[in-house]
Order: C-alpha cells, then sequence, then structure tokens
C-alpha cells in the first residue's frame, strides 16, 4: 500500500480546542440566561411582602377563624357557565342574608389575571357573571352579615 492510498489523519489544533470550549460554555451560559429570562418574567411566589408583618397579625386571625367556625354556617361556591355562585347557610339550611359579598378570583401561579367582584344577591345566594379562564383560580369570598358578622372562605376550582 502506498501512501497515497492511506487516509489523511487530521490534527486536533489549538483551533479545534478553543471551538469545543467556546460551544461548550457558550451552550451553558444561553441556557443560563433561558432559565433567568422566565424566572424574572413569571409569577415571583411571593404571598406576603413583609413575613414578620403578616405573622404579627396570626393570633387575631386565628381567633377570627374560630369566631367563624362557632357560628356553624356552610359555605357552597359553584363556577357554571361563567356564573360564579355563593351560597351560605346556617345550622337550620336557610341562607344568610348579607349586606356586603364579594370574591377575589386569583391565579395560584402569577397575580396578572387577580381581579375583585362584587356578588350581588340573587334567590338566596350571590352570584357574578365572569369568565374565568381554563387552569386552576383560588376564590376568597369576603361577606358581613346583616348582623355585621364577617365570614370569609377559600377554594380552589380546576376551570376546563
Amino acid at each position: 500500500m502506498s501512501q497515497l492510498d492511506q487516509p489523511k489523519q487530521r490534527e486536533f489544533t489549538g483551533k479545534h480546542m478553543i471551538l469545543v470550549v467556546g460551544l461548550f460554555f457558550g451552550t451553558i451560559i444561553t441556557v443560563n440566561l433561558i432559565m433567568a429570562y422566565f424566572a424574572t418574567s413569571s409569577w415571583t411566589g411571593l404571598v406576603v411582602k413583609n413575613s414578620y408583618v403578616a405573622s404579627q397579625g396570626f393570633n387575631e386571625k386565628l381567633a377570627a377563624r374560630r369566631t367563624q367556625d362557632a357560628l356553624g354556617w356552610t359555605p357552597n361556591l359553584t363556577y357554571q357557565n361563567g356564573t360564579i355562585t355563593y351560597r351560605l347557610e346556617n345550622d337550620q339550611g336557610e341562607a344568610i342574608k348579607a349586606g356586603f359579598a364579594e370574591a377575589e378570583l386569583k391565579r395560584p401561579s402569577h397575580e396578572r389575571e387577580d381581579q375583585l367582584i362584587t356578588l350581588l344577591p340573587k334567590e338566596g345566594a350571590y352570584s357574578a357573571d365572569y369568565a374565568l379562564g381554563s387552569g386552576a383560580w383560588d376564590i376568597f369570598v369576603s361577606l358581613t352579615s346583616e348582623a355585621g358578622e364577617p365570614f370569609t372562605y377559600r377554594e380552589r376550582i380546576i376551570v376546563q
């Protein structure tokens, strides 16, 4: 076999090494930049602005919750065909009449679609027409009875 028939062997030079190192670190940096972009453009994860200040009202919130539980009222929240309906009943099954009722609609993953809506009385319940996008929603209902007793309720629903 002559030298002409043998395949020419390629050398691995310094230029090749610079290209390999550049591609390696370029890939790492690109992935990190993409992940940083999505991390800063999506939900912050912030639940309260100052956890210490929020913790100072814990005992009051706990006492209010116990008072609410002692009322024996039963909440019922439904969402059908673009209508949010909230019914609150006493221990005899009679509807509680409220002077004021509102619902705070929140996405568990971000704040962009959060809304505060007023629930209007309708046939022993309180309702509002509001089209929710598909996915998970946390609904916080606040109601003050005609006797001045506050009642809060939270429920997570999944809209198809």
